[in-house]
């Protein structure tokens, strides 16, 4: 049974960081990536991040290069991280985790088959 368990996000003034994790259980190797994906209320869900599973690197979109950054975490290789900084009003949404086997259209929620559950992120002063 595959699993992906997120914890972290919460309230932060806009400058201030956050750092998510997803922890996945029961993928096959032929998973290749955690995507994260946000949704903020009355807007499309878009996809911010993309961890490779097999060896690390990452992926990002334009609005959130350079001040996000995804990798695996050391001890606990199960565990993806979403390292965000410089937060920004408009980086408030309801963010995800979800596991695809592809890579090429990683922003693209369609080919994602798990998710998590989805943690909170409001950056306000």
């Amino acid at each position: 049974q595959v699993q992906l368990v997120q914890s972290g996000g919460g309230l932060v003034p806009p400058g201030g960081s956050l750092r998510l994790s997803c922890a996945h259980s029961g993928l096959t190797s032929d998973y290749l990536g955690i995507g994260w994906f946000r949704q903020a209320p009355g807007k499309e869900r878009e996809g911010v991040s993309w961890i490779n599973l097999h060896g690390g690197g990452a992926l990002y979109s334009d609005s959130v290069k350079g001040r996000f950054t995804g990798s695996i975490e050391d001890n606990a290789k199960n565990t993806v991280i979403l390292q965000m900084t410089n937060l920004k009003p408009e980086d408030t949404a309801v963010y995800y985790c979800a596991a695809t086997n592809r890579r090429a259209t990683w922003n693209l929620d369609i080919f994602y088959n798990y998710w998590g559950q989805g943690t909170q992120v409001t950056v306000s002063s």
